[in-house]
């Protein structure tokens, strides 16, 4: 195990991250500029979206089914595990239902670190967990804020308004339509789901002209993306620290534990080892692109600091460092 730790600590994209987060914590001026930084993440999410959609184009419906539903399944149900988990340690209602939303949602780029993982050990996986990845992007946060919503309704006068949405009172209305815009057509689910959808349609006719690009140079792209992630994470440190203890201790303990449970049910559905390490990834992992994009619209009152320091400045690395070697080895155990 600790071999396994070491190796994924050496590799490339680890060691730059580890970089850029010296260059934040010494305070170097070293820092990308906002255009290069909106281009990478651009670049990451139309990659793997293509890629999800190539590698589904080849599976029939009966052979993704039950990934299908269980990649939901996992995605509804963390925002219901992490608002418990808060409620005990006595955090306000809108700043859980923030870390609920950010921590059932997905990393895109601790998948893609998972996958160069994988590479490196030689260990194969199914094609359509790439698809999975836009699958679980968005139901975390549409649970979260469907919580937030029916919550609000409690505290509110039983009094019903004059007008209505058909036989629905409008003060019963779940979603408005910024909440529906942010979380459906922002950009990293925007461009995911056009993505796959692109990809799924030409199938393996397109790989001849993505491949140069969005295939070949994946790699080298995620050391410089992980290189920005470093000093972003640096920076949004002591915002964590100030949180106190116990967020901290949320933020180590709770994506390990909601990654086994995706391994544990990624084993359930017959996932191969890969498979089955990538279904943990998702579980573990949290979101500081598509979820803090929602949550600023529909949960302002929720504090970025928090739910994105957390994410971001301990998470993050943690899965990198730690989680990822772990949900292979409990994958093999399994």
């Amino acid at each position: 195990m600790a071999e396994i730790i070491m190796q994924n600590l050496l590799s490339p994209v680890v060691l730059f991250f580890i970089l850029g987060l010296l260059a934040a914590i010494f305070k170097s001026d070293l820092k990308f500029p906002n255009g290069l930084s909106e281009g990478l993440s651009i670049y990451l999410l139309i990659a793997i979206g293509l890629k999800g959609g190539i590698e589904l184009s080849q599976y029939s419906l009966d052979t993704v089914i039950r990934p299908v539903m269980a990649t939901l399944l996992i995605g509804g149900m963390i925002p219901f595990i992490i608002l418990f988990i808060l409620r005990f340690m006595k955090i306000d209602f809108k700043n859980s239902i923030g870390l609920a939303a950010t921590y059932g949602s997905i990393s895109i780029v601790t998948y893609g670190a998972a996958i160069s993982f994988l590479d490196s050990k030689g260990t194969g996986y199914e094609g359509f967990m790439n698809a999975m990845v836009v699958l679980m992007e968005s139901p975390a946060i549409l649970v979260s804020i469907l919580i937030m919503k029916i919550m609000e309704k409690n505290e509110v006068s039983l009094n019903v308004p004059s007008h209505s949405i058909g036989f629905i009172p409008a003060s019963f209305a779940l979603f408005d339509k910024e909440v529906i815009r942010e979380s459906f057509f922002g950009k990293s689910i925007l461009l995911l789901l056009g993505s796959l959808f692109i990809g799924l349609a030409l199938g393996e006719e397109v790989v001849p002209k993505v491949k140069p690009l969005f295939i070949d140079l994946y790699n080298s792209v995620l050391i410089l993306f992980l290189l920005n992630m470093g000093l972003i994470a640096g920076q949004r440190l002591p915002e964590v620290r100030k949180h106190g203890v116990k967020l901290l201790i949320f933020a180590l303990i709770t994506p390990l534990f909601l990654g086994t449970l995706g391994v544990l049910i990624g084993s359930m559905i017959g996932l191969s080892l890969g498979g089955a390490t990538l279904m943990g990834v998702l579980a573990g992992s949290a979101s500081y692109i598509a979820a803090p994009a929602a949550l600023k619209t529909s949960v302002p009152e929720a504090n970025p600091s928090i739910y994105l320091g957390l994410s971001l400045g301990v998470t993050f690395p943690l899965n990198l460092i730690i989680g990822i070697p772990l949900y292979y080895e409990l994958a093999k155990l399994l």
